[in-house]
């Protein structure tokens, strides 16, 4: 096996550092963590929770990102270090230390430039997850399922704390739906990559013949609303429904009409939520949802040649992003990026960064092609 030349490997990483601190622009970072700090001091901060808690979450992430930055800059450092020094001593155990150093620092930077391209104008935000089953029955009702657990495994993996809004069952097994929140910034720019029709292939658990069955489900990630984006619904134009929450095999979990489903009469949007406690607290978390799906809608109106941050979505043939085949072979494939794996139990257990950077190159890319 070749010997690394880590001179050259080092100068690739200093270029790689050097670019990526050119796009995070690290003296308005610093500007504004001056100023985050300032607004997180006053004294009356607590007087409004929701604002307080969005100025210090924003400190802490901003934080974190200029001394990630720094921590880079010194692991290289460190790394040139180690290797003159092994170097003069001949000591074979030092340099396979900075032979894994050179390959985690590869990988780090290599995370970092993919936060660099999260640049769009709600990519910084929370995102509201919504998976739903399409065609197959039975089949794309377990499959919506096993998409809820990957998205959550992924999340969990990340230290992203999420809260489940909506989970209405299928009659047999699944999911017909579920509306969840990643609470992490920028979790809509990294997510929403993944919006669209994803297709499992495999032999059917519920097909007594057992048969293939090529199965479908819908993605849509769309950015949380905040209070500054001024989405303001009038009573009259939201039909608001109660109904008793719902469980698997359609089990009723409450005696109380406690679940929430609204209707914006002039779109047509409709959104439910039966996850919370009370019928107030599900009230809150739909009209949430709905700002933020009618958000979208605006957006997409005032720049219509934008392709839509949620996308049209309809879980069939024709509209797939992503095919997971479990039978007569093993394979992930993204169709828009050519990424593919062939571990499809470790893609379910959450395993989808891979495919999620390379979204987000692609993108990008895409974004570059068309001006």
């Amino acid at each position: 096996m070749a010997a690394t030349d880590f001179s050259a490997e080092i100068r690739t990483l200093r270029a790689t550092y050097s670019s990526i601190v050119n796009v995070s622009n690290v003296d308005e970072l610093k500007e504004d963590i001056e100023d985050l700090s300032a607004q997180a001091a006053a004294p009356n901060l607590w007087d409004n929770p929701a604002a307080a808690q969005k100025v210090t979450s924003r400190l802490s992430h901003r934080q974190t990102s200029l001394e990630r930055l720094r921590r880079l800059d010194s692991r290289i450092d460190d790394l040139e270090v180690l290797v003159e020094l092994s170097e003069e001593e001949h000591d074979a155990a030092a340099l396979e230390e900075a032979e894994r150093e050179l390959q985690s620092l590869r990988k780090s930077l290599q995370n970092l430039e993919i936060v660099t391209l999260l640049a769009g104008e709600y990519d910084e935000r929370e995102a509201v997850v919504t998976i739903r089953s399409g065609a197959g029955g039975v089949d794309a009702a377990d499959f919506a399922e096993m998409l809820l657990r990957m998205y959550l495994r992924w999340a969990e993996r990340k230290g992203f704390p999420t809260h489940i809004l909506d989970t209405s069952y299928a009659e047999e097994a699944g999911l017909k739906s579920a509306t969840f929140e990643v609470k992490a910034p920028y979790a809509y720019g990294t997510l929403s990559v993944e919006a669209g029709t994803h297709r499992l292939v495999r032999i059917s658990p519920f097909d007594n013949q057992g048969r293939r069955q090529t199965s479908f489900a819908a993605v849509e990630v769309i950015p949380l609303i905040e209070q500054t984006d001024s989405i303001d619904i009038p009573d009259n134009e939201i039909k608001v429904d109660v109904f008793r929450s719902s469980g698997p095999g359609g089990q009723s979990v409450n005696t109380t009409d406690s679940a929430v489903r609204l209707t914006h009469i002039p779109t047509g949007v409709v959104v439910s939520m039966q996850n919370e406690k009370s019928q107030l607290q599900n009230r809150a978390a739909a009209l949430r949802v709905l700002q933020s799906r009618l958000l979208v809608l605006k957006k997409q109106e005032e720049n219509a040649e934008k392709k839509a941050l949620a996308g049209d979505v309809k879980a069939s043939w024709g509209d797939q992003m992503r095919s997971y085949v479990l039978n007569p072979y093993q394979m992930v494939k993204d169709l828009r990026t050519e990424h593919e794996v062939g571990n499809p139990s470790a893609v379910f257990d959450g395993e989808i960064d891979d495919f999620i950077d390379a979204g987000i190159r692609w993108r990008t890319n895409s974004r570059n092609a068309h001006g």
